[in-house]
């Protein structure tokens, strides 16, 4: 079956990095977008970015120019570098996985349009 293994989540300060990490498997991977969702407490789900099979990548407005998305194929990873950390950005990170020619470009940050789901790792930022 499926399995989205997300790691490298903790705590960090204001202004602050991290890298998180995604490990798929169950999946063949090269065919599927691969996202970043987070949900803070009392809050929806949200999108954060994604990245298409062969590379192009999609942000959320609101973490534009301080994350990156990356994936490498030949090992089924994706990867999300958060840089310029702010406590907003406090969060359970989840990861996602919808089949590429099922997600339209019109609803490619709705979380709806995703197969499967991480069980998320955490990010607290502390100002």
């Amino acid at each position: 079956q499926v399995q989205l293994v997300e790691s490298g989540g903790g705590l960090v300060q204001a202004g602050g990095s991290l890298r998180l990490s995604c490990a798929a498997s169950g999946l063949t991977f090269s065919r599927y977008f691969m996202g970043w969702f987070r949900q803070a407490p009392g809050k929806e789900r949200e999108f954060v970015a994604v990245i298409r099979n062969y590379g192009s990548t999609y942000y959320a407005d609101s973490v534009k120019g301080r994350f990156t998305i990356s994936r490498d194929n030949a090992k089924n990873m994706v990867y999300l570098q958060v840089n310029s950390l702010k406590p907003e950005d406090t969060a359970v990170y989840h990861c996602t996985a919808g089949k590429a020619e099922d997600i339209s470009m019109l609803t490619i940050r709705n979380s709806r349009q995703y197969d499967y789901w991480g069980q998320g790792t955490q990010l607290i930022v502390s100002s």
